[in-house]
């Protein structure tokens, strides 16, 4: 536990390495929902380096689950439909703000975009009145 927090850091840290590689080498924003609705509609010449972005999220999850099995060990605590109802909200939220967390809250911030601050304050706010209605109401 003493640990956590540089952890922490270092992940931070090869986050931002990462999006600053994306951007340098690649000339984009390293938005995880608009990487994949690109591959859900495909441009021409524009697929590989998006499944090769997506195969590498995959293959550091089974790298992780190789090296530290024990940072799966988890169990869900909310029953099965709320986490499916989640992750659909939040497929959802990221069509209708034009990005996703990693999008706006990573790489608009960095880079100090307005749209990008207002949509991460807006995210936060949400989740917020999220998690205290559903605990008020029983769901979580």
């Amino acid at each position: 536990m003493k640990m956590d927090w540089i952890l922490a850091l270092a992940g931070g840290m090869i986050i931002g390495l990462s999006v600053s590689i994306m951007l340098l080498f690649n000339g984009r924003v390293t938005g995880i929902s608009g990487i994949v609705n690109g591959l859900l509609s495909p441009k021409k010449d524009d697929s590989t380096w998006r499944i090769t972005f997506v195969l590498g999220l995959f293959s550091g999850g089974l790298l992780l689950r190789i090296i530290r099995p024990q940072a799966f060990n988890f169990a869900l605590t909310t029953p099965l439909w709320t986490t499916v109802a989640a992750g659909l909200l939040v497929g959802v939220g990221t069509i209708m703000g034009s990005g996703c967390t990693s999008g706006h809250g990573v790489c608009g911030i960095s880079r100090l975009s307005p749209r990008s601050i207002i949509a991460t304050i807006t995210f936060i706010f949400a989740g917020i009145i999220s998690v205290y209605l559903f605990r008020k109401f029983g769901v979580i």
